[in-house]
């Protein structure tokens, strides 16, 4: 780093929460140093490979459709799934509440401003149990990006880079972060290893030799490393009793880099890490027929009409329907003693309501492919997705239904 940089902040990670926070903290002419251990072709992180889902409350698409949303239905809603109740729930109510308000006030200027749309109809993710109080969103809430995740990362990117033409903002990539530095019980910088460069596509694994190693201070030092999805010793780890026994396979939704370590480097440091044991897995996982990422899985969108059935041929009963309540099926499938199950659907539910998460699974949405995408909606073929679909002979069955019913 020069001599004449010194930045008022250091962030870790170059995925979205990251580049969001530089962006702020650039906007307000601070000085910013950036790191991440990847390659700078995978900036914006696991985000870039998402559906670009955004949660809004009262948007303008949701009163549009005749959806009736309210900040203080959605915080009920966001209280009955939370379930707050441990001592250490005191600041993640307070960040839902700001979040909350955030979603249902300024968040779609904020992201209109930025130059992000969003399609016309809202889906209703994660509808619960049905009860007032209980798990799930009350109605339709989830907004879907018109260029999915990579259009949602795209400005943020943008951002950085005009930030980083200004002298306000330093990005360097393939520095891990292994160590903070403290003094008087405060952090005062952080350590880490230099990585040897990589030139592999936005997702794939990169090595991990080191070259050498570098030494950063700074007033403010931000953590936005991401999760533990792809480290399924840390999943496994964590994985809490009230879910039944962990599944034997899991496939990643995510690429290798969402690995968790910093979230030990952080405890050592003397954070506070808590609630390890609440985490979020989709029970609609297949293995992906043109993988990028190790373990590379895609999560089925399925719409209600699907038939679910656990692997001993009998129906799941509600709420542990698609896309009704994802941890509640979980479990429910693990104790089966079976760590799958099967959708049984006809080619006509297929071509009207079933859809694979992803931004690379949608290109029509993520290229903003005007006529493609209208020949997904009304053509008479199967959408783009089934030809994929059907290549995953590992995962799926492609029968008629009364040839597989009659099969018993």
């Amino acid at each position: 780093m020069e001599e004449t940089f010194r930045p008022d902040a250091i962030i870790i990670g170059a995925g979205l929460a990251g580049l969001t926070a530089a962006m702020e903290i650039t906007n307000a002419g601070k000085k910013v140093l950036l790191l991440d251990q990847e390659t700078e072709q995978n900036i914006g992180g696991q985000a870039f490979w998402s559906f670009g889902g955004l949660f809004l409350i009262n948007s303008p698409q949701q009163r549009r459709m005749g959806i009736k949303d309210s900040y203080e239905l959605a915080l009920q809603d966001w209280k009955g799934t939370a379930g707050f109740d441990r001592p250490e729930d005191y600041w993640p109510r307070q960040w839902a509440e700001a979040y909350l308000k955030f979603a249902a006030g300024e968040k779609y200027q904020y992201i209109s401003k930025l130059g992000i749309k969003l399609m016309f109809m809202v889906g209703w993710a994660e509808r619960g149990d049905g009860s007032a109080t209980g798990h799930g969103n009350s109605v339709p809430r989830f907004h879907v990006s018109w260029g999915t995740g990579t259009g949602v990362v795209k400005p943020f990117v943008e951002k950085a880079y005009k930030a980083k033409d200004k002298g306000l903002l330093q990005m360097k990539f393939r520095h891990r972060v292994t160590e903070f530095i403290t003094e008087n019980g405060k952090i005062k910088g952080l350590k880490g290893d230099i990585l040897e460069d990589d030139h592999k596509e936005r997702g794939a694994a990169t090595n991990r030799n080191v070259i050498s190693s570098f030494e950063y201070t700074a007033p403010n030092v931000i953590i936005a490393s991401g999760g533990i999805g792809a480290n399924h010793e840390l999943v496994r780890k964590n994985w809490p009793e009230r879910l039944g026994k962990a599944p034997e396979n899991m496939v990643c939704g995510v690429p290798a880099y969402v690995d968790g370590k910093m979230i030990g480097i952080a405890e050592s440091a003397g954070a506070h890490i808590i609630n390890p044991d609440r985490m979020w897995h989709y029970t609609e996982g297949l293995q992906n027929w043109d993988p990028i990422w190790p373990n590379h899985g895609i999560r089925i969108l399925p719409g209600p009409s699907s038939l679910w059935f656990d692997a001993k041929g009998k129906r799941l009963p509600a709420p542990f329907l698609p896309g009704f309540d994802t941890l509640g099926t979980l479990k429910y499938i693990q104790e089966t003693g079976f760590s799958y199950s099967w959708f049984i659907l006809t080619q006509k539910i297929i071509k009207k309501e079933f859809a694979l998460s992803g931004s690379e699974q949608n290109p029509d949405i993520t290229n903003k492919d005007y006529p493609l995408f209208l020949k997904r909606i009304f053509g008479k073929k199967h959408r783009v997705q089934w030809k994929h679909l059907k290549n995953m002979e590992k995962t799926l069955l492609y029968q008629t239904i009364w040839k597989i019913l009659l099969k018993g």
